[in-house]
């Protein structure tokens, strides 16, 4: 009976959700997208970007936000599950943290990169605490990764929930970039604890 008011609740929600609705009308996968579009126009984080990897991709409405802004087909989505293709990306199935794949990304573009992007976040269990410090070794990942494949301008855009684990996320992008910076678009629900890191210019 709770499980069933749960998805009862999230339904009514989704069908209140302005974002919701306006991805709908727009074509984009998911009210994300709107995340991402209110950090780059703060942000410009697209400025000057020709090659891209979005981490943890699907359902994929940062791809295709990604594939109207860069012209080039130098972007590469990776999750676990396929996705739907969209135009100019390069499509890997598989999980980004396992060396094999590090490679593969690294193989298709034969040269750092411009930006990397990661809306991940682990299926919470209801306990902040843990869902915080999950989803920050998903942020400390990506990271970590980002930092492997950046040239000296890139940048790095991540999720990251506020909990115990964010003052250690946030110092140690301060020690990797010159410019770091931590925002919360109004598309972000009041009630969640997501926010997102902005990182530029590699140290």
């Amino acid at each position: 009976m709770k499980k069933n008011k749960i998805s009862k609740n999230w339904i009514n929600r989704q069908k209140k959700d302005i974002y919701v609705r306006k991805s709908k009308i727009e074509g984009f996968r998911s009210r994300a997208v709107y995340k991402l579009k209110e950090i780059d126009e703060k942000f410009k984080i697209f400025k000057q970007v020709n090659s891209l990897v979005d981490l943890g991709a699907a359902p994929g409405s940062w791809s295709q936000y990604a594939s109207n802004k860069i012209k080039s087909e130098k972007i590469v989505s990776i999750d676990l599950i396929k996705l739907e293709k969209i135009k100019n990306i390069h499509q890997i199935i598989g999980d980004f943290t396992e060396e094999n794949y590090k490679e593969k990304i690294k193989k298709y573009f034969n040269s750092k990169i411009d930006l990397v992007i990661s809306d991940m976040a682990v299926n919470t269990i209801g306990n902040k605490n843990i869902d915080s410090i999950v989803t920050g070794e998903l942020c400390l990942d990506a990271m970590n990764f980002a930092l492997e494949t950046l040239n000296q301008d890139g940048k790095f855009v991540s999720k990251i929930f506020m909990g115990s684990s964010f003052n250690e996320i946030v110092a140690h992008a301060k020690k990797s970039f010159k410019d770091v910076k931590v925002f919360k678009p109004s598309a972000s629900r009041k009630n969640s604890k997501e926010t997102f890191i902005i990182c530029r210019f590699l140290r």
